[in-house]
């Protein structure tokens, strides 16, 4: 499955100057967030794919123009193709202002989400904005990642992270780390593609939970 990933800059190539080849081959797109909606309705138009989104600290826009056609998946896990995606966008909180948010917080973002997660026997792929503390975050507290994420990432083993937020121009820029959970975890600043393996996640209705696998096969016959 190849999924382009975006966040924190609209990309001229994809957007004044796209052409289909730039996105040939695309099953799936996701934002880590900080992105115009204007962009985002643009890209699931023309690439006429799903657009995951979750929200970065500078999204509160989305408020009163939510990008249409995308699917927000916020706060939940969302199956696509047998992919189970969960999405916490946000960052961590260095003024009084939406969508950021104290390490207490986002641990309890989680906490709530525990019986999701234990129906859907855990995820295979982290959407956030702001990165897992230790692993691609800075310094400063505006760019401070969430050590609540690594204890997520230690419960459920997921192949993949994808966040935002860090940009290449602030210095330290790695596009992708290793977890010690095993997650590949990548930066989407910008842009990027990849591509994942089908033996890297249950097939579809495969996952090991009786009720969401039934749940997922009585959806896909409708």
């Amino acid at each position: 499955m190849k999924i382009l990933l975006v966040a924190d800059r609209e990309e001229p190539g994809l957007w004044d100057y796209y052409t289909p080849s730039k996105t040939e081959g695309v099953d799936l797109i996701i934002s880590c967030g900080d992105l115009d909606p204007a962009y985002l309705e643009f890209l699931t138009t023309v690439v006429n794919r799903p657009l995951l989104y979750v929200r970065g600290n500078h999204d509160r826009k989305y408020d009163t123009k939510p990008p249409e056609g995308c699917i927000s998946i916020e706060n939940e896990v969302y199956n696509f193709r047998g992919l189970r995606i969960l999405g916490l966008g946000g960052s961590y909180r260095y003024g009084n202002a939406p969508d950021m948010y104290t390490e207490r917080d986002m641990t309890r973002r989680i906490r709530k989400m525990a019986g999701t997660l234990l129906f859907t026997k855990g995820f295979d792929i982290l959407v956030t904005h702001a990165p897992a503390m230790g692993y691609g975050d800075l310094q400063d507290l505006p760019h401070r990642g969430f050590d609540c994420f690594n204890d997520l990432l230690e419960k459920y083993h997921p192949p993949y992270m994808f966040h935002g937020h860090v940009h290449e121009e602030y210095g330290d820029f790695q596009r992708e780390r290793k977890h010690p959970a095993g997650t590949r975890i990548i930066n989407a600043c910008g842009r990027y593609t990849v591509e994942i393996g089908e033996d890297e996640y249950p097939k579809e209705g495969n996952t090991g939970s009786f009720f969401y696998d039934w749940y997922i096969t009585q959806k896909n016959r409708h």
